[in-house]
């Protein structure tokens, strides 16, 4: 088990250079060590330094093991293996040490850079931390819910058959009293839903095949449709069921939420501080592609702001497809939004 952080690869030593710094440090501390956190517990030492319980579960966050404020049982295999893992990180960061790998002008240069994302990190997460409250998260998840455009849930029967002729007789068929699961069964050749009585099953009227979401726009519950054209043949439908989709719980879209708070509050940080620092880019201005859009010049690169928030968020970047922001919120600049 110690042997899976070996095996990490360029992470395992970009851990083991931070791991370094902090090692020297905490060599020039006096032995007590107090806890990091309140609550704290001290779970391994190694070469008299204290690895605490924080320690792990930050590592377990960091391997996205876990995600932000989720527990870690100290007395879990999880628990165990990340420990190990740790363990491994400093023994190595010890020896690279002993080693005096750390005074070497590369070594320097790569502890510095580690130290300055570590900074990065704290001084994103005392930000995001500050903006994103309880009130803040439900003032954005009652605005989505006013301006959200709800979809349908719906639920459908359908027989499926290899030509229209087929489908027409067996319309009269059920046009005569027929049971419908009982033809579905004998004659739908959709093996997925003849055995249920041709039950599709809950679905949005947003996810259905347009053919059939065409055909069953409007229709009441009950009614018998077709023949429809779809994949495979012509469907008889009938409608069983339709309400509005009840919108997501808050905690359903509170990681979401999370996203887009944090996402606005390190573009905004990243924005005020470049414009504030002097930047000289020594670069040649890329070659100019025709029809290529173009960013304000004071804009700060993308991958920086998307790299400090998945770190602050824990989490990546929101899908297309997530939680969108309230229409409320177009006032803001358009570029403050991922």
């Amino acid at each position: 088990m110690a042997a899976q952080g070996i095996r990490r690869g360029g992470r395992a030593l970009a851990a083991a250079a931070l791991a370094a710094l902090c090692l020297a440090a905490c060599n020039r501390q006096p032995s007590a060590q107090r806890p990091p956190e309140p609550g704290d517990v001290a779970v391994a030492r190694v070469n008299g330094q204290v690895i605490w319980a924080s320690d792990v579960k930050r590592e377990a966050q960091a391997e996205g093991l876990i995600g932000p404020g989720d527990p870690l049982d100290t007395s879990s295999d999880l628990f165990r293996q990340t420990l190990d893992e740790v363990i491994d990180t400093h023994v190595l960061a010890a020896e690279a040490v002993k080693r005096r790998l750390d005074r070497e002008p590369a070594a320097q240069r790569r502890l510095a850079a580690a130290r300055d994302r570590a900074l990065e990190n704290l001084l994103v997460e005392s930000v995001v931390g500050r903006a994103v409250t309880p009130e803040a998260e439900n003032s954005l998840y009652q605005e989505f819910l006013t301006n959200r455009t709800p979809s349908e849930e719906i639920r459908i029967r359908q027989i499926l058959l290899a030509t229209e002729a087929d489908a027409d007789q067996v319309k009269k068929l059920l046009a005569g009293g027929a049971s419908f699961d009982a033809v579905a069964l004998e004659r739908s050749k959709d093996d997925a839903t003849r055995y249920k009585g041709g039950d599709m099953g809950p679905q949005t009227t947003d996810s259905l095949p347009e053919a059939i979401a065409n055909a069953v726009r409007g229709v009441k519950v009950g009614q018998l449709i077709g023949p429809v054209q779809v994949d495979g043949g012509w469907a008889l439908l009938r409608v069983d069921d339709r309400h509005p989709e009840a919108p997501p719980a808050f905690d359903a879209v509170k990681p979401q939420i999370i996203r887009f708070l944090t996402y606005d509050q390190v573009k905004d940080l990243v924005l005020r501080l470049r414009g504030k620092a002097r930047i000289e880019t020594l670069l040649a201005p890329p070659p100019d592609v025709p029809g290529r859009p173009t960013e304000p010049a004071s804009a700060p690169p993308q991958a920086a702001v998307n790299a400090a928030a998945a770190n602050a968020a824990g989490a990546a970047p929101p899908a297309a497809n997530a939680v969108q922001p309230p229409a409320s919120n177009a006032a803001r600049p358009n570029e403050r939004r991922p």
